[in-house]
Order: structure tokens, then C-alpha cells, then sequence
């Protein structure tokens, strides 16, 4: 029965259908696992037995296009091509290395061969039957391969070969190849189509089946495979888990406990600070004040200041309310209050202080909460604003909103930073400079704004232009008729000590003193070390090293000690020494650093640009006053020497010139000329004939002794004598 009115039957048609869809299948599963080698050996399997069948199926048939000969040669080269790749297929599918011979060698020379001799023989005869009878070869092949299919299973399960896996693969392996590879048999045979299409289909679709349980097998089997790492995936997550949690509570119980240790240190230091504060301000007013007293009110008042910043900060995230915003604050009022002091301070360091205030500009804030923001916001303009620069202060309302805005002229924010500047203890530039703080400012304005409710605003790019407008916008309060509001706080004032007005100069040189060079960026240090070192040494100071520089080509003497601190803005004290190191005039000026960073790293870094010492702050004025004294004692020890001893060389060259030898002179250079003396030699036999002694000579010629000795043990060997009176007589011939 034959279908769509051509040559194929109907058995061959339905085997090609099925096989279609399997091919289908077969590609998708190759594409969902491109990594199944086997999988594209099967694609290809089909592919030809798909091809096959069409070809069988349809040829020869007179309506198609083609002669009878090459529609005849078309049909038998697939039927020969699909059994030439079963002996590579069943060598890489199932692993039958046996088979190698006939996957790469055995099918050229029995099959494709055969079958090019069987065209050439039909193309000459035009007889179909005549070149059917060379098919006797491929017949004899197809049983040497089902021989060899035998041997190559046996050897690939070897002892194992009575196993039900080796038996189910010979099985099926012989049911489903033995028809393929005896294709040339059934073509030998003409049996019909219907027949030869069952008996190679029903054996490929048995290799299939084979193939597909192999993959149910090996998908059950990474099914399984991944249940369990699932599995244990899923209890080490669970363990891990566990774990990080308990690493979690502990570090958050340490990290609670260092923070409540903190802030406890915190809180016990304000006690002490406070009687000290209460009892020097006391002692000012009974006895007056004095320039040393103003800097300790002043350090302990900076020092009270950082404090409260430190105990507010960590109340702040530990969520406690640090001000009480249910009062009503004139805010106009507590600006100018607090301006009045800022305008010193900008008079002091020539800043322009412009102010835009609008009067009675009213908050439901804490007024404590207002002077906070207000005090530190105009300190960083003033700190950040180098000298004749200005900074400009509004305090305007719009709507039912408060905008308080600071603008400077300073060093500005970058973009990238303007959110870091809110986290506690960040610093905008990781190198020290004078300006540094602790990094809090602007986190309490932060927390204190959102306390309010309120927004905070930077404006600023270094890049574009220089200064920073930093704007707070808080909520507007209408006062009513019965409101009592607050226009004073009780907060601290504002400490700029790194602006203090201290006067800085160098001491009167005096040419009976030392002189000392001290690099400081501290005008308060500076000021203390200017006043006990001046008693004893001629004394010049500069804040950073740049400056230092500058003034080592104006002092009138090369000082003899440098004192220098490490972090210091511009240029650091190892910048600094670095420099004079590579100037031939200072590189013999000894440097003792006064760093509050002190690392082994630090000091080798230190002693490698030739540092003598270091010295860690906080020290004792007395520690350094003897290590100032020794490095100087032993500077002049130094130079004592040298100087006896370039006066003793001087008299030795004098000696030399006016002492003659007692022998004609020029018969003594012959005569060493005479026994190829070296000039160093000449100069040691010469001392010699004047009567000196090897450490005299030594000294005289500034080498050691043992040199000494070994020059004359040369002029001894090449003159040819034992002694100094055989080697002058020589000599003197």
C-alpha cells in the first residue's frame, strides 16, 4: 500500500513520521544539555535513518526528476552510508574501543568502497542485476562486524560479562544493529520495502529504547544526586546560618558592650572636666588670668566640647531623646547671640561675615537643639575659609518653612562625599591638617535636624568652584497669643582653639646660644616649647613644612637640631625631612620627631630619612629637654673633634713640607720609582724615613692601622728587606 500516490510504503511512511518527532525531541534535549555528546551521536542516527527511508521509500520513481541510474545511486548510498556509521556510533555510544578499527578504517574499505565499484560497474552495464552481484563483499563484512560487535562487548565487560547490564546491552545491541549493518544482505536480497523498512526501524527503534532507558537511568540518578546536595546544601545553609547568628549576637553583645563602655568613659570624663573647668574658672576670677591659663581654659573647654559631641552622638543612635523640642524658640534671636562671638573669630583670621537675619523667625525646637546647629555649621565655614575669605548667613521664611543657610569660600565637599560627611567620625580628607576635627559636626546637625523633621541640603563642587552652602529647612512655627518663647540657650559656646589669636616669633638669635628649628602645626604647642626652650636655645618656628623650607634659606645660621611634628598639613614632617636629606647644606642636621602617630613602621620610615628619635605625644617637657641636650652635647663632642683633628693633619702637612729627607731627595724617588712603589707607598716610606709610627702614619694618612701595616709589608717584599733601617738604607742608595 502506497501513500500520496508515490513509491512509498505505507509501513516505511509511518516509521518515518514517528521518527521525525523523535528527531525533534532529540534536538531540544541537546539543546537543553549541550554538554550530552551521546545525545548528538543519536541526532545524527536518526538523521540518516530518516534519510535513508525517504530515499528507499521514494526510489526509483519515474515521476520524479533524475534518470533511473542516479535515482538507483542515490538509494543505495544511503543504504550504505547510514551502516558505515554504526560501527562509530557503537564506538563512542557504548564505548566499544574494539570497534575502533571498523569506526575509522573497516567501513572505507569494505563498504564505501564496494559501493563505488557497485556505481561504476551500473553506471558501464546500465544493469542493475550485474552490479548487484558486487555486493557480496559488504555481505561478508556486515558478519566480520557483527563477529567483531561480539568480542568488543566481551572486552568491555570482561569479567563482568554475565552481569544483567551486559547482557541487556549484547541484547539489544544485536537485535537492533545485526539488520543495519546487514543492510548490503537485505539489499542483496531485494526484499520489499515494507519488509526491510520494519526489520531496520524496529531495530533502530530497539537502540533507542536502549539509549532512552540509559537516560532515564542517568537522570534519575542526577535527580537523586541533586535531592541530596539539596539536602545537605540545605543543612550546612542551615548550620551556617545558625552560626552566623551566633557570631552576630556575640559581636553585637561585644560591640554593645565596647559602646556602653564608651560611652560610660565618656560620661565619667565629664565629671572630672567639670570641676576642672568650675575650679579654674573660679581661680581666673579670684587671682586673674594669665596667657598660660587662657590656653589650659581653652584646651579643657575644646576638650569638654568634644565630649559632649561624643556622649550625644551615641545617644542619638542609641535612639535616647537628647533635646526637648515641646518649647517655643526664637530663632532670630539665638542666631544673632551666637554671631556675635563668630564675628570675633572671622575679625581675627580676616573673613568677611555677611548676615541676612530675618526678625522673629519662630521654632518648636529645644533652643539648646537650634544653638547646636547654628554654632557648628558657622564654625566649619569659619575653619574651612582661608584668610580673606567670607562667608554669608541667612536666615529667611518661606511659606511655612525655616531656611537657615551658611555659604563660605572654602575648600568645598565633592559630590561623591556630601552623604558620607553625615556619618560619625568621617573626615573629608584622610590626611591631617590643622583644620581636622573628630568628624561630628555635621553628623549631630544631622541628627538633630531629623529630629525636627527637617531637611538638610549641600551645595557644592570643588571641581566647578570653590566653597560649600550648606541649607537647613525646618518647619515654621506661628506664634500664639500665650506663647512664651525661648531666645537664650544653655548650650557651651562655640570653641574655635585652632583660630586663637597666639602670637608665634622666632627668639632673638644670639650667637653664644644653639639654635633650634621647631616644625609644629599647633600654635598652642608651639607657643609652649617656643617659651621653655628660648631660656637655653636661639629658637625659630614654622607651622608645616613648607614653610620650614623656606625659612632654612633665611635664618641666619644653619640650626643644629630639628624638632619636628609628622602630621601637619601642606607638607608632613617626613615630606619635610625627605627634602632636607637631598640638600647637601641640611642633610647633616639632626631631626627628633614630636608625633602623636607612633607605629614601628612609622619610626623605621622615620629613622631611614635620618631621624635620631621620636618623641610620642603627650610627653614630658623634662624627657625632651635631656634628649635636646645630649644630641646637642654630642653635636659638640663632634665637632671637637674634627677639628683637633683636621688641626693635627694640618700640622702634619706643615711637618712635611718643611722636613726634608737627610739624603738627597731625588735619589729616594728613583730609587722607589726603582721598585715600583705606589704612590701610597711613597707616602708611607717617606713617614717612615722621617722617624714616625704606624698609628702616626695612620692617623696622619686618616686609613687604619692594619692598612698601614699591610702597605709596608709591600714595600718590605719589593725592596727586599725585613725592616725599617734596611728599607731606609735601601732606599737612601
Amino acid at each position: 500500500m502506497l501513500v500520496f500516490g508515490t513509491q512509498m510504503h505505507i509501513v516505511t511512511f509511518i516509521f518515518v513520521s514517528i521518527e521525525i518527532v523523535i528527531f525533534f525531541y532529540l534536538v531540544i534535549y541537546r539543546l537543553a544539555r549541550p554538554d550530552d555528546k551521546i545525545a548528538f551521536l543519536n541526532i545524527i542516527l536518526i538523521f540518516l535513518l530518516i534519510t535513508y527511508n525517504i530515499t528507499g521509500g521514494l526510489l526509483p520513481d519515474p515521476k520524479l526528476p533524475g534518470s533511473f541510474f542516479i535515482q538507483e545511486a542515490i538509494a543505495y548510498a544511503t543504504g550504505f552510508i547510514t551502516p558505515c556509521y554504526f560501527p562509530y556510533y557503537v564506538y563512542k555510544a557504548f564505548g566499544l574501543k574494539k570497534m575502533k578499527f571498523h569506526a575509522y578504517k573497516g567501513v572505507y574499505l569494505f563498504l564505501i568502497l564496494p559501493y563505488l565499484l557497485f556505481v561504476i560497474v551500473f553506471a558501464a552495464s546500465n544493469n542493475l542485476k550485474v552490479a548487484q552481484n558486487l555486493l557480496v563483499l559488504p555481505v561478508v563484512y556486515a558478519l566480520w562486524v557483527i563477529f567483531s560487535l561480539f568480542k568488543a562487548i566481551r572486552y568491555k565487560y570482561k569479567n563482568n560479562f554475565s552481569s544483567k547490564e551486559s547482557k541487556e546491552e549484547v541484547t539489544v545491541l544485536f537485535f537492533s544493529l545485526t539488520p543495519w549493518v546487514g543492510l548490503p544482505v537485505i539489499t542483496y536480497l531485494s526484499l520489499s520495502q515494507a519488509i526491510e523498512a520494519s526489520i531496520t526501524n524496529v531495530g533502530f527503534l530497539l537502540l533507542l529504547g536502549l539509549q532512552v532507558n540509559r537516560h532515564i537511568k542517568q537522570m534519575r540518578l542526577e535527580h537523586q544526586k541533586l535531592i541530596d546536595s539539596e539536602r545537605h546544601l540545605l543543612n550546612w545553609n542551615t548550620n551556617l546560618q545558625d552560626e552566623v547568628n551566633r557570631r552576630t549576637k556575640e559581636l553585637e553583645k561585644m560591640s554593645e558592650q565596647k559602646t556602653n563602655n564608651f560611652i560610660n568613659l565618656v560620661h565619667e570624663t565629664k565629671t572630672p572636666l567639670t570641676l576642672v573647668n568650675n575650679y579654674l574658672e573660679e581661680y581666673i576670677n579670684k587671682y586673674g588670668s594669665a596667657e598660660e591659663l587662657d590656653i589650659i581654659k581653652d584646651g579643657v573647654s575644646k576638650l569638654t566640647k568634644d565630649i559632649i559631641s561624643l556622649f550625644d552622638i551615641e545617644r542619638f543612635d542609641k535612639g535616647i531623646d537628647v533635646y526637648e523640642h515641646d518649647q517655643i524658640s526664637n530663632f532670630s534671636t539665638i542666631l544673632k547671640n551666637s554671631l556675635t562671638l563668630f564675628e570675633y573669630y572671622c575679625q581675627k583670621q580676616f573673613i568677611t561675615c555677611n548676615k541676612n537675619i530675618e526678625e522673629n523667625i519662630f521654632i518648636k525646637a529645644d533652643p539648646n537643639a537650634i544653638d547646636r546647629i547654628v554654632n557648628n555649621l558657622i564654625e566649619n565655614a569659619i575653619k574651612f575659609s582661608n584668610a580673606d575669605g567670607e562667608i554669608e548667613i541667612t536666615l529667611k521664611k518661606f511659606e511655612d518653612k525655616i531656611h537657615f543657610s551658611v555659604k563660605d569660600t572654602g575648600i568645598g565637599i565633592p559630590p561623591e562625599r556630601q552623604k558620607k560627611v553625615f556619618e560619625p567620625y568621617y573626615q573629608i580628607s584622610h590626611k591631617k591638617t590643622s583644620l581636622q576635627g573628630m568628624g561630628l559636626g555635621l553628623p549631630i546637625v544631622k541628627k538633630v535636624t531629623d529630629s525636627l523633621s527637617g531637611e538638610i541640603h549641600i551645595l557644592s563642587d570643588p571641581a566647578k568652584m570653590p566653597g560649600t552652602t550648606i541649607t537647613i529647612v525646618l518647619n515654621l512655627y506661628s506664634l500664639k497669643e500665650n506663647d512664651i518663647p525661648v531666645s537664650t540657650s544653655k548650650e557651651s559656646k562655640s570653641f574655635l582653639l585652632d583660630f586663637e589669636n597666639i602670637e608665634v616669633a622666632d627668639t632673638p638669635y644670639l650667637q653664644d646660644k644653639q639654635s633650634i628649628l621647631l616644625v609644629e602645626d599647633n600654635k598652642a604647642m608651639v607657643n609652649f616649647l617656643l617659651k621653655k626652650l628660648s631660656y637655653t636655645y636661639n629658637v625659630f618656628c614654622a607651622l608645616n613644612g613648607v614653610e620650614a623650607l623656606k625659612k632654612l634659606h633665611k635664618l641666619p645660621v644653619i640650626p643644629d637640631l630639628i624638632l619636628s611634628d609628622i602630621m601637619m598639613d601642606k607638607m608632613d614632617g617626613f615630606a619635610f625631612a625627605k627634602a632636607i636629606s637631598e640638600q647637601d647644606a641640611y642633610s647633616h642636621v639632626p631631626i627628633i620627631f614630636l608625633t602623636a602617630k607612633y607605629t614601628p613602621m612609622d619610626k623605621l620610615q622615620g629613622l631611614k630619612l635620618g631621624a635620631i628619635d621620636f618623641i610620642s605625644k603627650p610627653f614630658s617637657f623634662e624627657e625632651l629637654s635631656h634628649k635636646i641636650e645630649t644630641v646637642l652635647n654630642n653635636i659638640v663632642k663632634q665637632k671637637k673633634a674634627i677639628l683637633n683633628s683636621t688641626i693635627s693633619n694640618l700640622k702634619t702637612l706643615r711637618n712635611a713640607k718643611t722636613d726634608s729627607i737627610p739624603t738627597d731627595p731625588s735619589k729616594f724617588d728613583q730609587n722607589c720609582k726603582l721598585f715600583n712603589l705606589t704612590n701610597r707607598e711613597i707616602e708611607i716610606a717617606k713617614l717612615i724615613a722621617k722617624g714616625f709610627q704606624y698609628k702616626t702614619i695612620a692617623k696622619n694618612l686618616f686609613i687604619s692601622d692594619k692598612t698601614v701595616t699591610k702597605h709596608i709589608q709591600n714595600v718590605f717584599e719589593k725592596a727586599g728587606v725585613s725592616n725599617k733601617v734596611e728599607l731606609i738604607n735601601r732606599l737612601l742608595q
